[in-house]
């Protein structure tokens, strides 16, 4: 009798482990930052009446309505003046998984042409920052229509002072004429933005 006992709890044990349900953990959301460079009383580059603050402005814009896989922060959504200090203040606090800074380069030299990525050296996140840039220049590569660097390094406060891997990323030169023209065309523009959405919604 003893032993019959036994043995419907132990098969009753069994019958209840069969109903749980196993549990599966969630995929990690990534989170990312993107930082439209400038903003309100702070133009950044100008040539005419282009001006860098507002082509970031248009890129950030795209790349938020495109994206659906991550999570994404903005450190401005209008057209209004952060310093370097709320800016970096901003992706502390969130501790993302990485940060994109996007600029507009000039230069003295009007045949300097070309997407530029820079990291700093001065910080723990310099090789993952390296990487992730490595990547990104990849994904633009794939654009016959635009000319990209390798990676740079560049003391910048925001990639210094970023507790978490950061990119600057330098979306053409305004002084230069073809890139001028790309970076004000809106479906040029949309073909940034979907490279870094499709990059960032790629990102594991």
């Amino acid at each position: 009798m003893k032993n019959t006992s036994k043995l419907v709890l132990a098969l009753t044990v069994i019958v209840s482990f069969a109903f749980i349900k196993p549990k599966h953990s969630e995929p990690k959301k990534i989170n990312i930052v993107i930082d439209a460079g400038h903003g309100g009383t702070d133009f950044g580059a100008t040539s005419d009446a282009i001006t860098e603050k507002k082509i970031v402005e248009q890129v950030t814009k795209k790349i938020k309505s495109l994206n659906s896989n991550v999570v994404i922060h903005f450190t401005r959504n209008e057209d209004n003046f952060l310093s370097l200090n709320d800016r970096t203040a901003f992706i502390n606090k969130l501790k993302p998984d990485l940060v994109l800074s996007l600029h507009v380069n000039t230069s003295l030299n009007n045949k300097t042409s070309g997407l530029e990525f820079y990291v700093a050296k001065e910080t723990e996140f310099f090789e993952k920052s390296s990487k992730i840039a490595g990547e990104l220049i990849n994904k633009f590569a794939t654009n016959k229509n635009l000319k990209v660097s390798n990676v740079k390094t560049g003391p910048f406060y925001i990639l210094k002072k970023s507790e978490v891997p950061a990119v600057i990323v330098e979306l053409g030169y305004l002084t230069n004429e073809n890139d001028k023209k790309y970076l004000v065309d809106d479906n040029e523009q949309n073909k940034i933005a979907q490279s870094i959405s499709e990059f960032i919604s790629e990102m594991k």
